[in-house]
């Protein structure tokens, strides 16, 4: 069922993710044109939550890969299974009968890729972290996402019973091959401006007010600015909101609250003592 980017825009919103025109368009070209949707950017802007609301806005099963380094096809497309194939041929000896063919759907284990392909009614597949994994498994990936389909050799090819909505991050550990770069529609996610944050932030830390949510997302902004080993992403920026909020709930200042929660921002220990040596900069309005 096609969704125009206003429609999208606004089912979005009311699950509490707030996207920008780019985005909208992205997801609305991959959907029409039946295209993997690839997403790049720092960690923590959410691309792996672009999966998640859009199977729940599209009614449709999230299914998830989780990539690292080592991954294999077995464990992404599918397994025999070995066990219940050899009970089977014990049991097929002990009745004094035929084997038939062990190699058959009920002996058949799905892996992700799998499932997403014998939904009936459409999946959401999120291949999370394409980064992480090996360049074979690239490889391996360049089938699936031109046609929708792969090759099992006991049971010949199978294609998607519903073209899934395929979503693949990348947070650029590595670069990704051309050949997968060809068949997905890229879209690179960047941090939000200062007024999509702070939208964002009060979208998922309820009662926060506006001005409290306007000095938190200027104290993330200039802490971004810094010589950072790692720059807090937008779930950070949450996380900082919702830890301060809890922390003026019970008494503290705004300025207190932020500055002795701001380890939910900042991860390192050297970033937080380079916040630390800018905090009269960082936490002033």
């Amino acid at each position: 069922m096609p969704v125009d980017p206003d429609a999208l825009d606004r089912r979005l919103t009311a699950e509490g993710y707030l996207a920008d025109e780019g985005l909208l368009t992205a997801v609305h070209l991959a959907r029409a044109l039946e295209l993997p949707l690839l997403l790049e950017g720092e960690p923590g802007v959410g691309k792996t939550e672009v999966a998640g609301v859009l199977a729940r806005v599209l009614g449709r099963e999230l299914i998830r890969l989780q990539c690292y380094e080592g991954l294999d096809a077995s464990q992404a497309l599918y397994e025999w299974d070995y066990p219940k194939q050899l009970l089977h041929l014990r049991a097929a000896e002990v009745e004094g009968r035929g084997v038939g063919d062990l190699y058959r759907d009920e002996f058949l284990l799905e892996r992700p890729l799998l499932r997403a392909l014998r939904a009936e009614s459409g999946a959401v597949l999120l291949i999370d972290e394409i980064d992480r994994s090996d360049s074979e498994f690239e490889a391996f990936l360049l089938e699936f996402l031109s046609d929708f389909q792969i090759t099992i050799p006991e049971l010949g090819t199978i294609g998607a019973a519903s073209v899934p909505l395929v979503v693949l991050t990348s947070n650029r550990t590595r670069e990704l091959h051309d050949a997968l770069k060809r068949r997905c529609l890229y879209h690179w996610i960047p941090f939000p401006d200062a007024e999509r944050e702070r939208a964002i932030i009060r979208a998922q830390a309820p009662g926060l007010d506006e001005r409290s949510a306007s000095r938190l997302v200027a104290a993330v902004h200039r802490i971004r600015g810094l010589a950072l080993l790692k720059r807090p992403g937008i779930a950070e920026s949450i996380a900082w909101a919702r830890g301060a909020q809890v922390l003026v709930r019970e008494g503290s200042t705004w300025l207190e609250a932020a500055r002795r929660s701001v380890g939910l921002l900042v991860k390192h220990e050297e970033d937080l003592a380079l916040v630390g040596r800018h905090a009269a900069e960082v936490f002033g309005d």
